[in-house]
This record gives C-alpha cells, sequence and structure tokens, in this order.
C-alpha cells in the first residue's frame, strides 16, 4: 500500500505483498479490484459493484479475489447495469440474503438470480440499514440497457454511519459533487480497461478535480490495473500513481492511499 502526503509518489509496483492490513475499530475498506471494494462499517460488510471472476467477455483480471472477503455480505451496492459492474455470475457468489440497492429498472435482474432483499433506487434516495444510512448519489455517466431491463440511469453512493464512504461507480464531475457532505473516504475511478476513455469517466485529472470539490480526508483510487483485453499492458498503474503525484501537489491534506486488490485501508 502507498500513501501520499506532500511527497514524492513510490511507484505500486514496490508494495506488492503487503497484504491486507488489520482493520481499525471503526472499520476498514479493502479494494477487491476495478469498482469492488469491501467496506466494514459499523457491524457491516458492503460490497460494491461485485465483480470477481478471471474472465469477462474479452476482459481478463489480474489477481483472483480471497473468498473469504465477500463472505458475509450484508449490503450490495450496484451502480449501473454495465457487465463490468453488474456481473450476474460474480453476484451468485454472494448470500442471497443480502440487502441490494440497485439503480430503478434493474431489480428485476437480482430477484430472478434469488436475492430476497432488493431496492431500486435513484439519485435523492435514502435508505438505512442498521447503522449506517445510505445516501443515493448522481452519477455522470452514460445509462444503460440490457436484456432484462428498461432504460437505467448511473448512480453513486455515500454509506454513512460513524465514518462516512463515498463510492461514486463510473462518473464524471458533476455539478453538486462539491456538495456531497463530509466524506471520510472518497472512492474515485482513475481510469478504464482500455487504450481510450470514453466519456462519462474521471481521468487522474479529473479525479484530483474531484478531491478538490469533495475534500475528503483519504482517497483511494479504483478502476485501474484490474481487467484488460488479453495482455495486462505495460504502464496498467500509471492512472494510479498519476493520481497520487498530482494529489500530493494539488490537494495535500487528502492522503492518498493506492492499494493493490486484497489490500485495505483502515477507517481510523
Amino acid at each position: 500500500m502507498a500513501r501520499r502526503r506532500g511527497r514524492p509518489a513510490v511507484p505500486v509496483e514496490a508494495h506488492e505483498g503487503l497484504g491486507a492490513l488489520t482493520p481499525s475499530a471503526a472499520g476498514a475498506v479493502t479494494w477487491l479490484g476495478h469498482s469492488c471494494a469491501g467496506i466494514r462499517l459499523d457491524g457491516l460488510l458492503v460490497v460494491t459493484d461485485p465483480v470477481l471472476r478471471d474472465r469477462i467477455f474479452h476482459l481478463r483480471r489480474k489477481g483472483a479475489v480471497d473468498p473469504a472477503a465477500v463472505d458475509g455480505v450484508d449490503v450490495i451496492l450496484l451502480s449501473h447495469v454495465h457487465y463490468d459492474h453488474l456481473d450476474l455470475p460474480s453476484l451468485d457468489r454472494l448470500d442471497r440474503g443480502a440487502q441490494v440497492l440497485v439503480p430503478t429498472g434493474a431489480g428485476g435482474l437480482l430477484r430472478r438470480r434469488g436475492f430476497r432483499f432488493v431496492r431500486e433506487v435513484a439519485e435523492g434516495d435514502e435508505v438505512d440499514v442498521g447503522a449506517l444510512r445510505i445516501r443515493v448519489t448522481h452519477a455522470e455517466h452514460a445509462a444503460g440497457r440490457r436484456p432484462g431491463t428498461g432504460k437505467t440511469l448511473p448512480v453513486g453512493y455515500v454509506i454513512a454511519g460513524t465514518r462516512s464512504v463515498y463510492f461514486a461507480g463510473d462518473t464524471d464531475l458533476f455539478d453538486g459533487m462539491d456538495a456531497l457532505g463530509n466524506v471520510h473516504l472518497a472512492l474515485l475511478p482513475v481510469a478504464g480497461w482500455g487504450p481510450r476513455l470514453p466519456a462519462g469517466h474521471l481521468d487522474p485529472v479529473r479525479a484530483v478535480q474531484a478531491l478538490e470539490l469533495i475534500r475528503p480526508h483519504v482517497a483511494i483510487p479504483i478502476h485501474w490495473g484490474t481487467y484488460a483485453p488479453w495482455r495486462r499492458p505495460r504502464g496498467a498503474d500509471a492512472p494510479a500513481t498519476t493520481f497520487a503525484e498530482m494529489a500530493a501537489t494539488v490537494a495535500p491534506a487528502v492522503d492518498v492511499r493506492v492499494l493493490r486488490p486484497g489490500q485495505s485501508c483502515p477507517l481510523n
């Protein structure tokens, strides 16, 4: 795990093999690759966009997911219906008794897979689960369709308890991003899976601009270096390290943590 606070960035490769950190009393966030994170907060495990397979169509994954990382999931947050974010075979690995939040129009996909507690949500909704309040936010990303759904709008989430975590899903900058509230930790996408990044995504430069708007205490770059067509390209870590280097200059008050899949950041 790499930490940045106003110093030159250390290449991600120098931190291989650290493993997961011991969670703090407040909880921890474990990045599981792409947009999937396990958030342990106030006695609950929240998993975002669980895409866990070695291969999705032409995309191949670098590094496997430890099944224990998603055992006992309480809440599943799905940001949108694109196949690299809502993967039904990956969801089949998870507890059907978990609470599932999914954009309006896509709930049937989950109910047909046997999930018993599915809630369709839209921007502005708030859902209480145990001690957590989950607020549904805007996401500036292409609307999605897939078999079994109508047109669905992407969303992000703020998970609030004794700490607050912003999961952006897939998004670009949007009006109101500076009004997300007092966010302790932000999970921000910084890249994609191909050589070009289409509209509706954050690259490292815009992700740093998002830091200036959100002003979290801690930020973890996501959506980089996990999936790629065929062979993983050289320089796949560049988006995360570029983001960390720029943030150290532009937003030095934010503690940027660059994680490998399976590594954790305590929520303290």
